[in-house]
């Protein structure tokens, strides 16, 4: 069956539907809609395991739709619904939010792993909270991805060293985060007055650094790695089991470009191991990069031209990755803030004439105004050789 979520009145989202590739990708300016859609993905897919997750941990909406969606959005998100007016399917079939909100669904494992943008908030002194350390009004993916992360490294990694971990992750991702993100240090369990913590290490003894002194990248970029450990059991079997979608809002959060692709390539991984992976993303890069996979797709790329771009090592492993993800479907999508209107960009088309498509969703809108000023520039000098 197509997986399409269609959504019409529905917070910022005045009217448009997604048709979910192997790797689906959302763009669109800072409050357009991309985090809702993707949060609605979740319920459609999820909504017995996340009303089973928010009783269990004490969470009572009494049946009311809008505590509901304040327990489930965040505190004051009730008013994205609009009664007569918000209408959501979800292939093919209505997804009856206030009866959601009334009725019980039937229970099952999780389906979709959703890391979310605020995934920073997940490590307080270097250690990942529990769901209950949360405020009531905090949105329900980010109380659950910090309670998977909290599992992952009290229960699941019995090593003291969280990176490099040789089960978890390939050599070539391995080096390829301690040249871009890590710069020679291992992330460690550390105790500091008997509390576990999270440090960065040089080996040397008194040399490790907590949290708060981490760079900004390190910050975001660890409980993103967290996540990729929970995608990446470390046995034969590719996937996690009962998981089947992965969503990843902003991967490019605090990272430079170098990591940025390291992030990608590992998504590309998570495709490769059979999970349907949905990104939301204000980068540019990411868009090139879901352009250079297009094109070479459709041109006879090969797999070394791929991981030139994304300047990896052309192992066997890597070689493989690429073929693989060269034969994955993608879609792309643009929420446009100005009419509420979701369109398929898939085709990527810098040429397009039409609102969003041209420009890549706006990601592509400043380095085109760059390069038509300074062409102006030229001009006007080429036509007065005399100054």
């Amino acid at each position: 069956m197509t997986s399409i979520l269609s959504i019409e009145n529905f917070g910022q989202i005045r009217k448009g539907s997604i048709t979910f590739a192997d790797l689906t990708v959302l763009v669109g300016p800072q409050a357009s809609g991309k985090s809702i859609a993707l949060q609605l993905l979740k319920l459609a897919i999820d909504a017995g395991q996340v009303q089973d997750e928010m009783g269990r941990y004490g969470l009572d909406w009494s049946a009311k739709l809008n505590d509901f969606l304040d327990v489930y959005f965040g505190e004051g998100m009730h008013a994205i619904w609009r009664d007569g007016e918000s209408n959501i399917q979800w292939e093919g079939t209505a997804l009856d939010l206030p009866q959601i909100a009334k009725r019980k669904r039937k229970s099952k494992k999780e389906s979709l792993f959703f890391i979310p943008a605020q995934r920073v908030l997940t490590l307080r002194d270097g250690w990942p909270r529990p769901f209950t350390d949360y405020s009531p009004g905090d949105p329900f993916a980010v109380r659950e991805f910090s309670e998977n992360l909290r599992v992952l490294v009290e229960r699941e990694i019995s090593a003291e060293n969280l990176f490099p971990q040789v089960r978890r992750l390939k050599k070539q991702f391995r080096d390829l985060l301690e040249r871009d993100v890590f710069s020679k240090y291992a992330l460690k369990i550390d105790k500091f007055r008997s509390q576990k913590r999270l440090v960065l290490g040089t080996g040397r003894e008194g040399e490790n650094l907590p949290y708060m002194v981490w760079s900004a990248g390190q910050r975001e970029f660890v409980p993103l790695l967290l996540g990729f450990y929970w995608l990446m059991p470390p046995t034969k079997v590719s996937r996690r089991s009962q998981i089947e979608w992965v969503v990843v809002e902003e991967l490019e959060m605090g990272l430079h470009p170098r990591a940025i692709s390291v992030v990608l390539l590992l998504v590309f991984e998570l495709v490769v191991r059979g999970y349907r992976v949905c990104l939301s993303t204000h980068s540019s890069q990411v868009l090139d990069a879901m352009w250079t996979l297009k094109q070479l797709r459709e041109n006879g790329g090969t797999p070394k031209a791929l991981l030139d771009v994304f300047g990896a090592s052309k192992t066997g492993p890597m070689l493989d990755l690429a073929s693989k993800i060269l034969a994955k479907r993608q879609a792309v999508y643009y929420f446009n803030k100005e009419n509420g209107i979701i369109d398929d960009i898939s085709d990527l088309d810098p040429g397009a004439e039409e609102e969003g498509k041209g420009g890549w969703g706006g990601l592509s809108e400043f380095s085109g105004r760059a390069s038509a000023a300074v062409a102006r520039a030229v001009a006007n000098t080429t036509k007065e050789p005399g100054k």
